[in-house]
């Protein structure tokens, strides 16, 4: 495997552990901000109005945050009715000849994205609620975890090129 591809590989294994542990901290983030919730709504009588929809924002950017190193980790739902009984060729086989099909819909999330996150900078669109807080952030967030996403799967789609080859060369 030429050397490029090997620095690629380890750039996107490092930028994705990095991104997992930002989206493991997030968990602490949405518990304060509930907590703070709970506290001032019931102890002080005090709602505020932001707490939860921050929480979801919150939950949602950890979801995205988490796709990167949850490919890296192979730590994805996957269906293991056959999957799991194949030896370590055939799961890399099998997962060859998936990932061309993730990427693929990847990058059809990627060009939605895209376009929303581009009518949201145009028209400065906002959830309807009392805080009425932007989508841009979280949408912006989205389009960078998305293209995070590829870049983890084509550097998969290497990985599983070399461990094949070294396989065959080993035979």
């Amino acid at each position: 495997m030429p050397k490029a591809i090997r620095i690629y590989m380890r750039a996107m294994d490092r930028i994705s552990n990095y991104v997992g542990i930002l989206a493991m901290y997030l968990i602490f983030l949405m518990i304060a901000v509930l907590l703070l919730d709970a506290v001032t709504r019931n102890l002080i009588n005090i709602p505020l109005h932001w707490c939860v929809e921050f929480a979801q924002f919150t939950l949602a950017a950890y979801y995205f945050l988490g796709g990167p190193v949850t490919l890296k980790d192979d730590e994805h739902v996957r269906m293991d009715l056959f999957y799991a009984s194949f030896s370590r060729f055939g799961k890399h086989r099998m997962d060859l000849a998936t990932l061309p099909f993730l990427l693929f819909y990847l990058v059809v999330m990627m060009i939605g994205s895209w376009s929303s996150l581009k009518y949201a900078i145009e028209t400065d669109e906002r959830r309807f609620s009392m805080w009425n807080p932007s989508v841009i952030p979280i949408k912006a967030l989205m389009l960078v975890c998305i293209v995070l996403m590829i870049l983890q799967t084509v550097s998969l789609i290497f990985k599983h090129i070399e461990a094949l080859r070294t396989k065959a060369f080993a035979e």
